[in-house]
């Protein structure tokens, strides 16, 4: 029987599921789980504010309407933010069952984690732990107002980077960590009054990550992008960044493009997340225009945002699933050419032709596999193909793989999937039919 080259042409088509690492987050909840509405509105500054939802686990006396006033898109990546008392109550003794748990419910929901240890929030009951106050003077905190001041002690960091060292040496290995957040001074470790602390001082906060987590993505605040140089001028760590703040008019017109400026090629290596100003819904109260905050987001290289607990305007679902059909990664298959027929222990080569849709790269070192497979029998073939380097854009790849000499003859389904160990379904942009983890490309005669 003679070979013939064939080609197979595909069409775009929305994934079928929600991609791991990408796209909308859960806040202090896990997927599917009650979503908070625990807002307070203050009219006489037009705006809303949460008591109880700015801190894992959420206080038990938070309302749980969100699911009845709006909805949230499905997700595989939650973020958690916890207090230092909750992971050092006393001095020296670590809470790691606490941490544990978090990571257990994450892998049971299906998600990565993006996790924080932040100090404190404004709030007396969200401090610092109690036994730092005995040590050092700490900011008050009366009810009724947000203090974001931290502690200028020196003491005050040395103590929270020895609890970041020991989260470091107990969870730096594990794969559900997506990234770990990094705590700058001020309420919500999110970088408030960060001119009190000398370039040198947020450095030193840097390198004590970095010292920690060298198998863990590391991500930091926008405020700082020469934080984001430094990690990568003296480790060789790509950081990297969130921005707070989203839909704000002052952040979006002026903040982020002159942030971004001085790190505009870092998201082709390390991943860009934002976070809400207030929620979505607030949004739509204040009139802001979602559609430019998601074209400027996209053109910002986004891969994954944090709405908050609060549900999602059911009038914006149709600019929302847009937003994140495009946020992140999205592969999908162009064309393949190769040989319909093989013979065992040759050589089989094929070019298969994809596009990555979306507006960044995925940043996981993940398989690109073959398959071929009938109902007998089925074979795996390795690539060394980085799909980490198919930024947005069209690329040709040229696939070579060794057919088994013992292979039994008959006709095999060629098929291709991406192959993650952690999440074994990455969802391909395509019309090709899919079969569990992988999607069919063409039928491969074997003598």
């Amino acid at each position: 029987m003679k070979a013939t080259s064939v080609t197979r042409f595909f069409n775009y088509r929305v994934e079928e599921g929600q991609n791991p690492y990408i796209g909308f987050m859960s806040f202090q909840h896990f997927r599917g789980e009650k979503m908070y509405s625990d807002i307070v509105v203050t009219q006489e500054a037009n705006m809303t504010e949460t008591e109880r939802v700015e801190c894992y686990p959420i206080s038990d006396d938070a309302e749980e309407n969100g699911r009845a006033e709006g909805y949230y898109p499905d997700t595989t990546v939650v973020y958690i933010r916890v207090l230092w008392k909750e992971f050092e109550p006393r001095r020296g003794e670590y809470n790691y069952a606490f941490i544990e748990d978090i990571i257990d419910k994450a892998r049971a929901h299906g998600q990565t984690l993006i996790f924080r240890l932040m100090a404190h929030s404004t709030r007396a009951r969200d401090d610092v732990p109690d036994w730092l106050k005995e040590l050092i003077p700490c900011p008050e905190r009366p009810d009724g107002m947000r203090v974001k001041a931290s502690p200028t002690h020196p003491l005050f960091l040395e103590l929270f980077l020895e609890a970041v060292k020991r989260l470091g040496e107990r969870f730096d290995s594990c794969p559900t960590f997506e990234a770990i957040d990094i705590s700058l001074p001020g309420a919500w470790g999110e970088g408030c009054y960060l001119n009190l602390y000398p370039d040198d001082v947020l450095e030193r906060i840097v390198d004590a990550y970095t010292s920690v987590f060298k198998n863990t993505q590391l991500m930091t605040q926008l405020s700082r992008p020469n934080l984001i140089r430094h990690a990568e001028s003296t480790v060789g760590l790509k950081l990297g960044w969130r921005g707070d703040g989203l839909g704000d008019p002052h952040h979006m017109t002026e903040f982020y493009p002159n942030k971004i400026e001085a790190i505009s090629e870092n998201w082709k290596t390390a991943p860009v997340s934002f976070e809400a100003y207030w929620w979505l819904s607030e949004w739509m109260r204040q009139g802001w225009d979602i559609d430019d905050i998601i074209q400027k987001t996209l053109e910002w290289h986004i891969s994954s945002f944090n709405g908050k607990s609060m549900p999602v305007p059911y009038e914006w679902r149709d600019k929302v699933d847009y937003w994140i059909s495009r946020m992140g990664y999205h592969f999908t298959i162009d064309s393949l050419t190769c040989e319909d027929t093989v013979s065992g222990g040759s050589d089989f080569s094929a070019v298969l032709c994809v596009d990555n849709v979306g507006v960044a790269p995925i940043y996981k070192a993940i398989s690109l596999k073959f398959r071929l497979k009938n109902d007998a029998r089925e074979y795996v073939f390795d690539t060394e193909i980085d799909i980490r380097k198919w930024l947005p854009g069209k690329y040709s790849e040229n696939v070579t793989f060794t057919i088994p000499k013992d292979i039994m003859a008959g006709e095999y389904s060629l098929d291709v999937g991406i192959i993650s160990e952690q999440f074994p379904v990455i969802y391909l942009a395509t019309d090709a039919v899919r079969d569990g983890a992988y999607y069919k490309l063409t039928n491969i005669t074997v003598k």
